[in-house]
């Protein structure tokens, strides 16, 4: 624990790329982090000098972690619920709380609690059988959606239905699980704030996320016209969500864009992909504002700092063909000012092993850098979207 004169210590649960981009941000504030890890080859740990081996669903490794820290955080939402609860009932600062941080980790209890203070959520109905599923089928049309209650991300979890019949094989293994209307939407947007324990929020400009096979791929701020007045609704919404749940630090709200309106997909209590572009792109990074937020500090200024800023995420490619580090150099030769961010992860096909950001003036010229750069770090041979841009 901090000694007087001392800055407090963080310790966040998780040691994946959150937690590493968010030991860079605390390196600028001098600010301590310890990091509690699976395995001394995570993300975080190759960087991080504080770190503590453990399993997170321990609660004995869980309470000796805490023991050094301030205030404990998390960097995923798969910490159990009733072990987060146990640690602040024995004195430990937890942010988010486990009384916030379980509407990010269970979508039955999220969508009852959105549904109830009025907000716009899909048409959603817990099923446990096949004549559950039909019975929701018929009433939202086909196809549509099943959703692990707990556990699923990045696509995982989620199922799509075109007949009754095509659930037979997710109800056999006897997961909780809801069932979801499937939104006709524009596309996907997601709004991100950060609040304080003193009850401070900010706000960055929503943006929009762009998926692939249930993974996001690029991120563009602020989302390309988005009418102000959508924008402002998509902001109050969620800074509405962290003040009604009482959620410490970021909170991530994605949202689908209809012709009825904005429509709450999920919700995250942590950084998020969605706004790993305020890095370079933001006055304060989603980093450092988690870290302020956590620590009750005053946050700091989420605005642009440029007009176009684009994310693209870097995920691992076909094996073969030139090595990362020649890669590198030839981004580097060919964008200059697109920054690179390795997250010191093996490359496997389809996995997020990293991101780049471009920043401009013209949003298409923005992403089009963006979207090359992170093409010839993934593939072997150059794509011929990085040989036009």
């Amino acid at each position: 624990m901090a000694q007087p004169g001392d800055l407090p210590v963080v310790g966040m649960v998780g040691a994946g790329q959150l937690a590493r981009m968010t030991h860079q941000a605390a390196i600028a504030l001098g600010q301590p982090l310890r990091v509690l890890a699976a395995d001394r080859s995570d993300a975080a740990a190759l960087v991080t000098p504080g770190v503590q081996i453990g399993d997170y669903t321990s609660y004995d490794d869980l309470a000796a972690f805490a023991q050094g820290c301030d205030v404990v955080t998390f960097d995923h939402e798969h910490v159990p619920g009733e072990h987060i609860a146990a640690l602040a009932a024995a004195g430990h600062e937890v942010a988010p709380s486990a009384a916030a941080l379980r509407y990010a980790q269970d979508k039955r209890a999220m969508r009852e609690r959105l549904g109830g203070l009025g907000l716009p959520v899909p048409r959603w109905s817990a099923v446990a059988s096949a004549d559950d599923v039909a019975a929701f089928g018929a009433l939202v049309g086909w196809p549509m959606l099943l959703k692990a209650q707990t556990g699923g991300y990045d696509g995982r979890g989620v199922w799509m239905l075109e007949r009754p019949d095509d659930a037979t094989e997710v109800l056999a293994s006897r997961i909780a699980l809801i069932a979801e209307e499937r939104v006709a939407m524009r596309r996907e947007l997601a709004a991100v704030v950060a609040r304080s324990p003193f009850g401070q929020a900010a706000a960055w400009p929503v943006v929009e996320t762009v998926q692939d096979a249930g993974i996001c791929v690029e991120v563009i701020a602020p989302a390309p016209g988005l009418p102000d007045e959508v924008a402002e609704d998509a902001e109050c919404l969620a800074l509405r969500i962290a003040g009604e749940l009482g959620v410490v630090g970021v909170l991530a709200v994605e949202l689908f864009d209809t012709d009825r309106g904005l429509v709450i997909n999920e919700l995250a209590m942590r950084p998020h992909n969605s706004a790993h572009w305020t890095i370079e792109g933001a006055r304060t990074s989603q980093f450092e504002q988690h870290l302020r937020a956590v620590l009750d500090y005053p946050l700091g200024d989420p605005h642009l700092t440029a007009p176009a800023v684009v994310m693209a995420n870097v995920l691992g490619g076909p094996d073969g063909g030139i090595g990362i580090d020649e890669r590198l150099h030839h981004l580097m030769a060919r964008w200059p000012d697109v920054k690179v961010h390795l997250y010191g992860k093996a490359s496997r096909p389809g996995r997020k092993i990293g991101h780049v950001t471009a920043l401009g003036d013209d949003v298409d010229v923005v992403r089009a850098r963006a979207r090359a750069a992170a093409d010839w770090l993934r593939y072997a041979q150059e794509p011929a979207l990085a040989r036009a841009v």
